[in-house]
């Protein structure tokens, strides 16, 4: 664990000069782990990070998602292979996708041709500026909505033709988790994932809560449209561009209503579960070997507006091998207003590092650069 005088100093950087408020890193090595902050948990009040603080996961729930479904195949009620019609008759007749071409695999692995969620008019309106979030942060939104905006903008692709990030694939996962099993997604995900794999410390949030447990941090947040910018001029392209200056103060964003996350990413958690869940998904303790080695069937995701050097799975990810020197590495992340959260680890599932930040994502530089400082691999080399 020498090189954990590295990752500290990669927390301290990022505090300094990414402008995170507050960050913590926990790392797992065999049975040996060490945990690092920098910054603070509370702007206001100046009081540390810690270990055992709660926080929303984000993105990081597909994995919770595509772990529910590779354990309901497992038990003989679906198939990876069925199409969305066979589960959610009618429910992609609109905007020109076919549910008789897309299947519950291109769902989980973003290949549907659904187009990215976060530009769907219904979201980016109400959340776009530091106004629209003051007045829709509590707003709860039902299955029956998210699927509407799933659907609500034409398709960028055919089923299976390349990948596209896309938060209404796992809304139509979700739905048909609890369409085939009549409970509702959270039981699922307890049932299927957190209860056997001991998770005590992570669940599914309700749709009424807006807090977290103690200890938790303050979550910040910065991802606003500059003012007077159009929501409906936002591309995968053009989006960085309209963003709000820097060097205004970030806005309290930690009590919200995340429905808006739903099966696409509304997990609370720890960086001690996430651990202990991500090298279950990696090691393959927790799926039978053919769901396990479903759920690591990559995609390669060049040419997307995602993160580069990496190939996608079923809700996680793994580095380009061209981009590590030839290693493997696997990993889970997702972002939400206030929160930042990823973990990358070796492919025994011995060897992690989580990360978590109460800010959004800003940048791919502190993922990297955690990764060289604990792994002693530069991301991007080529072999």
């Amino acid at each position: 664990m020498a090189m954990n005088e590295n990752v500290q100093q990669v927390l301290d950087w990022s505090v300094a000069e990414v402008g995170i408020p507050g960050i913590v890193a926990e790392v797992k090595d065999g049975d040996r782990t060490w945990f690092g902050t920098a910054g603070v948990a509370d702007l206001q009040t100046g009081s540390p990070r810690r270990p055992g603080e709660y926080f929303h996961a984000g993105s990081s729930g597909k994995a919770f998602t595509a772990a529910t479904l590779l354990t309901l195949e497992a038990e003989g009620r679906l198939s990876l292979d069925d199409t969305v019609d066979a589960h959610l008759p009618g429910v992609l007749d609109a905007g020109g996708y076919d549910g008789d071409k897309i299947t519950i695999r291109h769902l989980l692995s973003n290949t549907s041709g659904l187009f990215p969620t976060g530009l769907a008019p219904e979201v980016s309106y109400r959340y776009a500026t530091r106004s629209g979030f003051a007045q829709h942060r509590f707003d709860t939104f039902s299955t029956e909505e998210l699927l509407r905006v799933a659907v609500s903008q034409p398709p960028v692709g055919a089923p299976g033709e390349r990948f596209e990030y896309s938060n209404g694939g796992f809304y139509l996962a979700g739905a048909i988790i609890e369409k085939i099993t009549g409970n509702s997604y959270a039981d699922e995900v307890e049932r299927t994932v957190t209860r056997p794999l001991g998770l005590t410390h992570t669940w599914v949030r309700p749709t009424t809560d807006t807090g977290y447990p103690t200890p938790h941090p303050r979550g910040y947040s910065h991802q606003f449209l500059k003012d007077g910018a159009d929501p409906a001029t936002l591309t995968p392209e053009n989006w960085q561009s309209l963003m709000e200056e820097p060097g205004l103060p970030p806005l309290d964003v930690t009590e919200l209503n995340s429905s808006l996350g739903y099966a696409a990413g509304n997990v609370v958690s720890t960086t001690a579960d996430m651990i202990h869940f991500f090298n279950a998904m990696t090691a393959g303790s927790l799926l039978p070997p053919a769901q396990h080695r479903q759920m690591w069937t990559t995609i390669s995701t060049e040419g997307s507006y995602w993160m580069p050097h990496t190939r996608y799975g079923l809700g996680l990810f793994e580095f380009d091998k061209q981009a590590t020197g030839g290693r493997t590495l696997r990993g889970i992340g997702g972002s939400f207003w206030g929160t930042y959260f990823f973990a990358v680890g070796t492919l025994d599932g011995q060897h992690t590092v989580a990360v978590h930040t109460n800010t959004e994502w800003k940048s791919w530089d502190p993922m990297f650069k955690v990764i060289e400082a604990e792994f002693g691999i530069s991301i991007g080399e080529k072999i």
